[in-house]
Formats: structure tokens, C-alpha cells, sequence
């Protein structure tokens, strides 16, 4: 399994931007979005199944931020509208075999380069 991040850049608070994880191998992956800004720990940020028929969300970006996947392209994406300051991070995409919904980085075993995500005020 091979995961490329990509879609990061810079754009004012209220904007939007859809990032992208190809994934090389293997589609059949619970697939979920992480990220991290200076300073602070890796945090989850959202996750879909493998059909896409569940997904999850952190509070933080519940109602502005949607993960999706096509599996015929072998790619998650995850929209993010009303970006906000905070938002701003290296976003991860990751890979779980497992069953159910993963929210902890321990639970997933394969992870994409970060994509950067820039917001200004």
C-alpha cells in the first residue's frame, strides 16, 4: 500500500479546499484523514469505511469538513469548507485493515506523506 496526500496550499479563512489520497495498492481499506500543526500532536480528523456507506468525524470539523472515496479511482478525498485559522496543519491520510470505524493513529498501518494546508486570517 503506497498513499499520496495532495491538495494542500494556501487559502483565506472561509475558503475551502479538497485534499486527495491516491492509494497504489490495495483499496479495500478503512481509510481516515489525520493531522498535525506545529507544536502539537497528531490528531484524527475523520474516517470512512471501506464502501464509504459510514463516516466519522472529530468535533472540530463536524458539519464543515466531509470525507468521501471513490473506490474505482482508489482515492479518498476529504473536503474542507469554512477553513478556519486553526485548521491550518500537515494533513495525513492513513490505511486501517481493520473492521469498524478507527479513530486512533495506532489503529491504522499505513500512512501518506502530509499535504500542507496553509489558512490565513
Amino acid at each position: 500500500v503506497q498513499l499520496q496526500a495532495s491538495g494542500g496550499g494556501l487559502v483565506q479563512a472561509g475558503g475551502s479546499l479538497r485534499l486527495s489520497c491516491a492509494n497504489s495498492g490495495r483499496i479495500n481499506y478503512i481509510m481516515g484523514w489525520f493531522r498535525q500543526a506545529p507544536g502539537k500532536k497528531r490528531e484524527f480528523v475523520a474516517a470512512i469505511t471501506r464502501t464509504g456507506g459510514i463516516t466519522y468525524y472529530a468535533d472540530s470539523v463536524k458539519g464543515r469538513f466531509t470525507i468521501s472515496r471513490d473506490n474505482a479511482k482508489n482515492t479518498v478525498y476529504l473536503q474542507m469548507n469554512s477553513l478556519e485559522p486553526e485548521d491550518a496543519a500537515d494533513y495525513y491520510c492513513a490505511a486501517s485493515p481493520g473492521e469498524g470505524l478507527r479513530t486512533r493513529m495506532d489503529d491504522y498501518d499505513y500512512w501518506g506523506q502530509g499535504t500542507l494546508v496553509t489558512v490565513s486570517s
